[in-house]
């Protein structure tokens, strides 16, 4: 009887445990427009190799390393350590067909950054880069 407790007690506690994670998802997926609008810009350029680079020159700039960068998926990844950790993805592709859309996803911590200042940093950095670029200012 005691075991038959015991293991009634453990499965509430599991079952119980998993009942924020799933109200939390559904909470956020209220948001993930919003959040998309906030993580995304569009640029006017074909060019998403162009566009890539500029990506990995502003992270670096930002102080970011860069730990993965792949054109042929139009991703790059890289993380910041100081005295935090913040993670960021950043992807391109194409849209229509005069436009780049540049999508960034930052992790602070491993918790989803929804605050829309680090990614108006981020997208300011990137269109001076871009524009720098553009008119082949080094």
């Amino acid at each position: 009887m005691k075991t038959l407790i015991a293991v009634a007690c453990c499965a509430m506690l599991v079952l119980g445990g998993c009942a924020p994670m799933h109200e939390r998802i559904l909470d956020t997926e209220q948001s993930q427009v919003q959040l998309r609008s906030i993580q995304s810009r569009a640029f006017d350029t074909t060019d998403r190799e162009k566009t890539l680079r500029a990506v990995i020159a502003t992270l670096q700039d930002l102080a970011f390393v860069v730990d993965k960068a792949d054109l042929e998926l139009g991703t790059v990844s890289a993380t910041k350590v100081d005295g935090y950790f913040l993670r960021m993805t950043v992807s391109v592709r194409p849209r229509g067909k005069t436009e780049m859309i540049v999508r960034a996803n930052a992790q602070f911590n491993d918790r989803p950054v929804t605050d829309p200042k680090p990614y108006q940093s981020f997208f300011a950095a990137l269109e001076r880069a871009m524009f720098l670029s553009a008119n082949a200012v080094d």
